[in-house]
């Protein structure tokens, strides 16, 4: 096989069922090989575990913080979350385990299962740990990204149900409480390519994914709307009080307060395909206005692409707020896989907004981009839907684990 004779779709599906899957989250790319540290227990719960680490010095629960996994595929692994939140910028972890904090990390075992059904496994480790401590001290919950969602529903429902928590502070860690977002030019090259693997498709249209985001469609040539799935879910938080009542609420963006966006400007070329199998595939930044092209799809099918256009969107890859490589990430797999393959591509943008602040901190909706670029900090404290929040002093990958941010965390936590 040659550069000038392409593959055939079959030799294309080998190659990707062999390759690493094509899926996209923040965390570890790779599974990160080094080990955690071993935990002090481990609880098995409904839909997931628990490894609990004593603070430092103790042999049991005392002061607890409940800390929840974000969005992914597949179930969340100790290795992963430890690298990412205690080896990277700042040691999350062993800074809270020093303040005398018991850490307890929730993970699933699936990360795209439905947010209503991952809430069992946080309800059930707040009552494990209501029940193991040590002591009356009251609980932190909250989590990343997708995690602060779980746990905002799971004490809401906790209160509906009259079952007590004890939980004096929930904390959300960039977390799209009015939505996140996935370009759609990448969700239709999600959707494109899913006969020849279908697992950026799939992950695209999971449960959380489509619960998540603001904007979705579920096959390439579709219109973006919200999904059904996150019109009930929406529902089924507005009918526990869409906030827990009885904690303090509080929340940090890996966005900036101030309007300024990330960079990226509209309609600007995000990832071109430069290989023969992937020659003329284009995907391009999101542009507000009436059928803007945002993406050419070519993927070893005869030419010419096939055009995907979307209208009355806001330009929202570049408002400010956590970030995500998507476009990076799709070529950076693509590049990996055996040259003869043809897939040569360049994201020449990697990164686009994946979750706004103005929805990390549950100010405004995502709808314009009087909305998106709004300076915060010129804006009542109040209009949050939380009591107090701290946004990054840059736009910075989303749920970044910054010393600026988890200082502000846990200045915060009870005592």
């Amino acid at each position: 096989m040659s550069e000038e004779k392409p593959p055939s779709e079959e030799q294309v599906r080998e190659a990707l069922r062999a390759a690493p899957p094509l899926t996209l989250g923040s965390g570890p790319v790779e599974p990160v090989t080094t080990a955690a540290p071993e935990p002090s227990e481990v609880w098995p719960l409904p839909l997931g575990t628990a490894w609990v680490y004593y603070s430092e010095g103790s042999s049991c629960l005392t002061h607890p913080v409940i800390l929840a996994d974000g969005f992914n595929s597949g179930p969340s692994s100790l290795n992963d979350s430890w690298d990412y939140l205690d080896r990277r910028d700042y040691a999350f972890l062993t800074a809270l385990r020093q303040r005398g904090r018991d850490v307890i990390l929730v993970g699933f075992n699936e990360r795209s299962a439905s947010i209503l059904d991952n809430a069992d496994a946080v309800e059930a480790a707040v009552m494990r740990a209501v029940a193991s401590r040590l002591g009356d001290a009251r609980l932190t919950v909250g989590g990343f990204s997708m995690g602060g969602l779980v746990t905002r529903y799971a004490l809401a429902r906790m209160e509906s149900r009259r079952i007590d928590h004890q939980t004096a502070l929930y904390v959300s860690y960039d977390s799209p409480h009015r939505g996140a977002w996935i370009p759609i030019a990448l969700q239709s090259f999600a959707h494109y390519i899913r006969k020849l693997n279908s697992a950026f498709s799939d992950q695209m249209n999971s449960p959380a994914a489509q619960q998540l985001l603001w904007q979705h469609i579920a096959e390439w040539q579709d219109q973006p709307a919200t999904s059904k799935l996150r019109t009930e879910f929406l529902s089924a938080l507005q009918q526990v009080g869409d906030w827990p009542r009885i904690p303090r609420l509080i929340g940090v963006a890996n966005g900036v307060a101030d309007g300024t966006g990330n960079g990226v400007r509209p309609g600007e070329l995000a990832f071109e395909g430069k290989g023969l199998s992937v020659l003329g595939s284009k995907l391009f930044t999101q542009s507000p206005g009436d059928r803007q092209l945002v993406a050419n799809l070519r993927v070893v099918t005869p030419p010419p692409a096939k055009e995907v256009h979307t209208s009355g969107l806001p330009g929202i890859d570049g408002a400010p707020g956590g970030t995500l490589n998507s476009f990076e990430i799709l070529a950076n797999r693509f590049n990996a896989l055996p040259p003869l393959l043809g897939f040569r591509s360049a994201a020449p943008i990697p990164s686009h907004s994946f979750v706004p602040a103005v929805s990390a901190v549950a100010v405004r909706d995502l709808d314009s981009d009087d909305n998106l670029y709004v300076g915060i900090d010129s804006l009542s404290p109040e209009e949050s839907e939380l009591d107090d929040f701290r946004c990054a002093s840059r736009n910075e990958g989303h749920t970044r684990i910054t010393e600026e941010l988890c200082t502000w965390i846990m200045d915060r936590l009870p005592y």
